[in-house]
């Protein structure tokens, strides 16, 4: 019997190969490649950020307003959760609570509830809860394309109107970009139209992202199928390049202003570090195939979105 009086350390997450893509793995890749082997193979740890904190817990609020009657959902009413989700999602992740570790008086988390509280708030002048109800909320989504190339991610909020219409919504609590920087988030919105079409045979009226931050805004874009074919495509190329990289473990860093926000400094080869030691075996077949060119994302202000290199989202792969 081991009579030692020491805690067991966690054991790090088993470096794995990709098995699938999301929308922020997909991102991750055409961001910086380096970054996407980082996240998903070596799974190595990233500090939590008080943004992406923030954003789950806004997330978490208006998920669960809508099991209120119509008439309840009011904006003081979507305030006062905000305390009570922040708990919840300190019981489920007490790492969380290094967050605000040098914060003895409670001052800058009073702040950091205000802020999320605000978030909510502003929601309210961008849509009226009480004349919704949707059909599905933080929906899962998972196909597997004919290709074989599984596709997965989760919806925040899926509408369906009388007539069957259907608009496909994602709320951001950060500011709304400009409009020569839209592609990147409307990408995550065809992705989803993909999987969404691809597993029901419905093709979304529309996409939809509502932004929190800021003064807010909402951005809306109607999908046609030749949107979503080229959509397809895109991920069928960017699947290629990522199984190529796993099988040669070529990874290379693609520097963006973004990495100012990264974790993984130390580690990466722009910045004076070296990566650990690639933890899989290449491939047999590893020199095959050619490696397809992925255009990176625009890097100017709020290309990051909710899930660039500052903190990761609900998605893990």
């Amino acid at each position: 019997m081991d009579t030692s009086t020491e805690k067991a350390v966690p054991a790090a997450p088993a470096p794995a190969r990709p098995v699938a893509l999301s929308p922020s793995r997909a991102s991750d890749f055409m961001q910086c490649p380096l970054l996407y082997r980082f996240r998903v193979i070596d799974k190595l740890p990233e500090k939590p950020s008080e943004a992406a904190t923030r954003g789950t817990v806004v997330h978490a609020v208006l998920e669960r307003l809508f099991d209120a009657p119509a008439a309840e959902r009011t904006a003081p009413s979507a305030r006062s959760m905000v305390p009570g989700e922040w708990k919840k999602l300190l019981e489920k992740r007490p790492e969380l609570a290094e967050l605000f570790a040098d914060d003895p008086e409670g001052e800058r988390l009073a702040r950091w509830l205000a802020e999320a509280e605000t978030l909510v708030e502003r929601w309210f002048t961008l849509e009226d809860p009480t004349r919704l109800e949707p059909a599905d909320r933080e929906l899962y989504v998972e196909t597997v394309l004919e290709s074989g190339l599984r596709l997965r991610g989760f919806i925040d909020r899926v509408d369906v109107a009388p007539t069957g219409e259907v608009r496909l919504v994602d709320y951001k609590t950060g500011k709304a970009p400009r409009p020569e920087y839209s592609d990147g988030p409307l990408f995550q919105m065809k992705f989803y139209a993909l999987v969404l079409w691809r597993l029901k045979g419905v093709l979304p009226r529309r996409l939809q992202l509502v932004y929190l931050g800021g003064s807010g805004g909402v951005l809306t874009y109607d999908p046609t199928e030749a949107d979503l074919r080229g959509v397809e495509r895109k991920l069928l190329a960017l699947w290629d390049a990522i199984q190529r990289a796993t099988e040669t473990g070529d990874w290379r860093p693609r520097p963006t202003k973004l990495c100012n926000w990264c974790d993984h400094q130390a580690v990466c080869p722009e910045f004076g570090g070296t990566p650990p030691p690639y933890p899989l075996a290449p491939g047999a077949e590893a020199a095959e195939r050619a490696l397809p060119v992925i255009p990176a994302p625009p890097s100017g202000p709020g290309a990051a979105g909710q899930n660039g290199a500052a903190g990761q989202s609900k998605e893990s792969s």
